[in-house]
């Protein structure tokens, strides 16, 4: 059962009564077809206009498609690949070798999980080092086949355990990042849900950087900022406006390249319909970068980061 929110209390009540009409469709096919229109046209109002708060909600729906959602919807011939060779397999970056309009690309990406049980066994998709150095592991592998990679990015940030800050956390994360900007292949990165300060920074320096219209991304989510800013929780929707974090905002500051609609009513109403639409961008992009020679990708790539903060 779809989870709605404030916001979306009219909706719900039309769902409801739709629901109920239901059970006889013959007999109120036409209540039935005005209230679905009198709903299409709500969800186009609601979601056109949501405020930088509302757009954190939705971006953490627990029904909104992750990474593996994504993978087995977009790709075909999915064979996935652990480990980072030095110390353990992280479940909170997946990585896979795949087929998409039938050529071969790398896949990697943060996963949540779904349920109580997958989001413990992905760690709720916080990334420990190994995870990063499983990104630079399967880079390399993607540089060796001269294969693009594309990444899939929906994480709160990198985990902060003191197992994984003795690991060398920071040093990881820095290092995928380097690993991306010198990588001789074409990279793109999506943020389908939630960009989180470093640990979506480590797998998202790539070539092209897309955001799904309702995710977020920033230096640190609206309840760390508010805690740090106003020492309550309370502000968060005041730092969410404070923090810029929404699609909109991070194209406006050219952190991003581009904007994938989403359907109204947001990806976890429409996982399908989100699919199709990804899969045709990723297409694009792929056969747009692939007519750029590598050298050019890396010097633009390496350009881009370090101007980034120019025009701010």
């Amino acid at each position: 059962m779809i989870k709605y929110f404030e916001f979306e209390n009219g909706i719900e009540k039309i769902e409801t009564i739709l629901s109920e009409l239901s059970n006889n469709k013959e007999l109120n096919f036409d209540k039935i077809k005005k209230l679905n229109k009198e709903k299409d046209e709500l969800y186009k109002k609601i979601y056109s206009n949501l405020d930088p708060w509302q757009k954190v909600q939705v971006s953490r729906h627990a029904e909104r498609p992750h990474t593996l959602d994504y993978i087995q919807n977009i790709f075909d011939d999915i064979v996935f690949l652990h480990g980072d060779k030095k110390y353990a397999d992280d479940s909170a970056i997946v990585g896979c070798l795949a087929k998409i309009d039938g050529k071969s690309v790398f896949v990697i990406g943060t996963e949540k999980g779904n349920t109580m049980e997958t989001r413990i066994k992905h760690n709720f998709g916080m990334a420990k080092p190994e995870g990063y150095r499983k990104v630079q592991r399967l880079l390399k592998l993607a540089e060796k086949f001269k294969l693009p990679l594309i990444s899939f990015v929906d994480t709160a940030g990198a985990f902060p355990g003191k197992d994984a800050e003795e690991r060398g956390q920071s040093e990881s994360i820095a290092s995928s990042i380097l690993h991306f900007l010198k990588t001789q292949i074409p990279t793109i990165s999506i943020i389908i849900g939630e960009g989180g300060s470093g640990g979506a920074i480590g797998i998202a320096t790539s070539d092209r950087v897309l955001m799904l219209e309702h995710s977020i991304y920033s230096v640190i989510s609206p309840e760390g900022c508010a805690s740090i800013l106003w020492r309550n929780t309370a502000f968060s929707q005041e730092a969410a406006k404070t923090l810029k974090l929404t699609s909109a905002d991070c194209k406006k500051f050219k952190i991003i390249d581009d904007i994938i609609h989403e359907p109204y009513g947001g990806a976890h109403r429409h996982p399908i319909k989100q699919s199709e639409i990804l899969k045709e961008k990723i297409i694009y992009l792929i056969n747009h970068l692939k007519q750029i020679s590598i050298k050019e990708l890396v010097q633009t790539r390496k350009k881009k980061y370090l101007n980034i903060t120019s025009d701010i």
